[in-house]
């Protein structure tokens, strides 16, 4: 399968910043990567502004870049074609994506998910977890603020992407199963977005869940992986913070598969 995915930010900065950019499909040292054609190109005024990479885990790949008063804009574009080995399991994640974080409040939650999900384990918890959260939400765009957690997405029954994944993943943590945030990009999303979808472990390996039901797992993208939304956030800035006037997303796939909802699907 091959994807053509873009991200183009235009933003305004009102005093000069430090700014860190996480829009690009990841990039794992551990595993081969198949992306071809990437171009990232960040202009200030209309002239090419330098930035750095820095890894994260995962293979999250951040673009630093100082930015001066003025216009900035940022256009990336990659394709992804074929579907690369998932990186190795590492032990310390599963502890690490265990513990309650600022947007997934487990242990709040555990007497609830231990009411509905009493004796399941597994896959099957898995499983659970995403058709209770799919059946008790409303996907409402606007709906949620940038604090709202797992806890504030259950009592008000509604939220886009993250805050679904928020409430799976701390549903799931509070199962022992260990659960993380994945921001991909999602050919046949509607409307067209960064997307966010959650990794959750069984039988030595991490598979995707999305409450959402919005976009087929088989064609995702990941971008970067983490606790929650606070270590995937695809733009964060320092001091008062610039502003952003506006985004376009695009993912496309060659051929766009059939969703399973059965289906064990890897991000790679």
């Amino acid at each position: 399968m091959q994807r053509t995915v873009s991200a183009h930010l235009d933003i305004t900065v009102e005093d000069p910043a430090e700014i860190f950019f996480v829009v690009a499909a990841a990039a794992a040292d551990s595993v081969p990567t198949p992306r071809i054609d990437e171009t990232l190109k960040l202009l200030h005024d209309g002239a090419d502004l330098s930035f750095t990479e820095i890894r994260d885990l995962h293979g999250t790949r951040m673009h630093r870049a100082w930015a001066p008063t003025g216009r900035l804009t940022l256009d990336y574009r990659a394709t992804v074609a074929g579907d690369p080995t998932p990186e190795p399991v590492d032990q310390a994640d599963l502890v690490r994506y265990l513990r309650p974080s600022r947007y997934c409040q487990s242990d709040v939650l555990a007497p609830t998910a231990h009411y509905e999900f009493q004796g399941l384990k597994g896959h099957e918890v898995i499983h659970a977890v995403e058709s209770w959260v799919h059946s008790q939400l409303f996907y409402v765009p606007g709906s949620s603020g940038p604090t709202d957690g797992a806890v504030e997405t259950l009592l008000g029954r509604q939220g886009v992407c993250r805050d679904y994944a928020h409430l799976v993943i701390a549903l799931l943590r509070a199962m022992d199963v260990p659960a993380r945030l994945a921001a991909v990009y999602a050919p046949g999303l509607s409307p067209m977005d960064f997307h966010a979808v959650v990794e959750a472990y069984a039988e030595g390996r991490w598979y995707a869940v999305d409450a959402t039901r919005l976009a087929p797992r088989a064609s995702l993208v990941r971008i970067a992986t983490g606790r929650d939304a606070a270590d995937t956030a695809f733009m964060t800035a320092s001091g008062a913070g610039p502003t952003l006037n506006s985004i376009e997303v695009t993912a496309v796939a060659d051929s766009l598969p059939t969703e399973d909802r059965d289906e064990r699907v890897q991000l790679a």
